[in-house]
């Protein structure tokens, strides 16, 4: 059965009847959480319930149920396990053991994550990686099939993916349907190869990513059958794309904050169009804030009713992508829920699992023996052709060039021009009006190819920073002072096989290795977030003043969000979905 877990064993005909059984309080339920207060999002009430759980499913919520294990809540609020429908668990550094004992205590129990990062490097052998990774862990992974490796023909990856080599996924009961169609430009030219990745799963679900789609254009995607969007960020256009039929999900991730703008458009009578989504964070903002609770305490916070909140992740996400089996405490449903102390702050009692406890004491229940490091050698190092500080300059053309210019809280950048200076017939960084060297080096073939742009926004004064996150081809990105130092900090990256550096003139101030396929660590959780932290400190003391240096460094890469970008092929202007020249004069 499509959507089928690891939790999941044969149904038999003596299985059910003992599960009718305790439905009907006949016996014993295997579990029952007493005097506590149900959130139904079916209904949308909230009542003072016992919850029956047998067999791993809910069997019963109502009074006097009786179970061999009985745990009494004092009023705790039981809510669906939460549902994360979009996120990309390559951008969290996490392997997937690692994020399942990080996410679950903060009372997610399903995610549904698009492999296209991992895919854009290894291909089919990543995507194979992260299914054999996310088996038996207490957090159901399901999986969209990547429709953008590459994403666009503007950037090299390391590998590429036709509709033929995502065939074998399509019956795989974890794969849902085809991952964010990015290249929308492709979809509404008719390119051959995304029309046939759509019809291949025509019969599942087909996320969309449109950012700033509108009229004729967005009914006309909506048309080739994709149904959702997590790039919206302007209220007008989330009511466009309801209208048309499309689950608009409302991104709250480390560097696209949009649940502020987007809150007020949500409404009793639409809110079944809307979800929350985190789609890209990193380890410290989940140790710190929180996931998928946290997007419920700023929902509430600004105004939204607990009850839709609850249900934008739990009963919509659940609906959307056909998993039937949950998204509600009612009978029938596996037994996924959360039992919160509150619905304002939404801190963590207890989590339950197939109505197994996994979270104790806030610490999620031992399980990970043995599972980490045993795809040890899998990855390789990085392919890097020998640079030298002389790749990194860039000669001056012109006077006046294009300048990619960073937005707050977004992925979206501005396309600027700015004059430029030069010294010796070379341009020059200019930190004092915050214009600094962009580079992005291939990193699959050995090409040798440096992409070189100009950026403002990051407020360095000194040094680099260079990772090799950088969406969605995952090339080393770099930005910095010098040409010295943006060598240096690219060198870093390569030398050990993947990560982010943060150098000065001179000397390395900060690193974070990230061995699997230069985009994950199998370190917990902890250590990781520990070396980002240390890494965003060395960056800020270089004068970097933004929240989340190296998620913004990374989807300056990113060829098909408007609207000035750079790949490894060059700057690209993603308007009119083309390489341009860095100089305009």
């Amino acid at each position: 059965m499509k959507g089928q877990t690891a939790f999941e064993r044969v149904m038999t005909p003596d299985r059910l009847v003992e599960r009718i059984r305790a439905g009907k309080g006949e016996r014993p339920a295997d579990l029952v959480l007493k005097r506590g207060r149900v959130v139904n999002v079916l209904s949308g009430e909230i009542t003072a319930a016992e919850v029956a759980i047998h067999d791993g499913v809910f069997v019963g919520v109502g009074p006097q149920y009786h179970g061999s294990a009985e745990v009494d809540l004092a009023g705790g609020f039981v809510v669906p396990g939460l549902i994360d429908g979009h996120i990309h668990i390559e951008s969290t550094m996490m392997t997937p053991p690692r994020l399942a004992e990080t996410l679950v205590v903060h009372g997610t129990t399903t995610i549904v994550s698009d492999p296209h990062e991992i895919a854009n490097v290894m291909g089919m052998e990543g995507i194979r990686y992260m299914l054999a990774e996310s088996e038996s862990i207490p957090l159901d992974v399901f999986f969209m099939a990547p429709s953008c490796v590459p994403s666009s023909h503007l950037e090299t990856s390391g590998a590429t993916l036709s509709a033929e080599d995502l065939l074998p996924l399509r019956g795989h009961p974890r794969v849902l349907g085809l991952a964010e169609v990015m290249n929308f430009p492709g979809i509404l030219a008719g390119e051959r190869g995304l029309i046939e990745k759509t019809l291949l799963f025509r019969d599942g679900v087909i996320d969309g990513h449109c950012p700033g789609l509108r009229g004729p254009l967005l009914q006309a995607y909506v048309a080739a059958g994709i149904r959702s969007d997590h790039e919206t960020i302007d209220p007008a256009e989330a009511i466009e794309k309801i209208r048309a039929g499309m689950m608009v999900m409302i991104r709250e991730g480390t560097s696209a904050r949009n649940l502020s703008d987007l809150l007020p458009v949500v409404t009793r009578s639409n809110v079944a169009q809307f979800c929350f989504v985190s789609d890209d964070l990193h380890p410290e903002d989940i140790m710190e804030r929180g996931h998928m609770n946290f997007v419920l305490r700023k929902a509430v916070r600004g105004g939204l009713d607990p009850v839709d909140a609850i249900r934008m992740v739990t009963i919509n996400p659940a609906r959307y992508f056909g998993l039937k089996d949950r998204g509600a405490v009612a009978p029938g449903l596996n037994g996924d829920c959360v039992v919160f102390e509150d619905l304002k702050e939404f801190c963590v009692s207890a989590v339950y699992k197939n109505g197994r406890s996994v979270v104790q004491d806030g610490r999620v229940v031992p399980y990970l023996q043995g599972r980490e490091g045993r795809s040890a050698g899998l990855f390789g190092p990085l392919n890097i052709a020998k640079l030298r500080p002389e790749h990194f300059r860039i000669p001056a053309a012109g006077r006046r060039a294009r300048v990619i210019g960073l937005m707050p809280g977004q992925i979206t950048t501005r396309a600027e021009e700015m004059e430029v200076s030069n010294s010796g017939g070379w341009v020059e960084a200019d930190p004092q009006r915050d214009l600094l060297k962009l580079a992005v080096v291939e990193r699959h073939h050995g090409s040798g190819r440096v992409g070189l742009g100009l950026v403002k926004g990051f407020g360095l004064e000194q040094g680099a920073i260079a990772s090799s996150v950088a969406h969605d081809a995952h090339n080393i990105i770099a930005v910095g002072v010098t040409d010295r130092a943006l060598f240096q900090a690219v060198h870093e990256v390569a030398s050990m096989g993947g990560g982010i550096a943060v150098v000065s003139d001179h000397l390395t101030q900060a690193k974070v290795v990230l061995e699997v396929a230069g985009l994950m660590s199998r370190e917990p959780t902890h250590v990781l977030a520990a070396r980002v932290a240390e890494a965003k400190k060395s960056a800020r003391a270089l004068g970097c003043g933004l929240d989340a240096p190296f998620m913004s460094l990374s989807f300056l890469a990113l060829p098909v969000i408007p609207e000035l970008k750079l790949t490894d092929l060059g700057l690209v202007d993603v308007t009119r979905f083309e390489l341009v020249d860095l100089f305009v004069d």
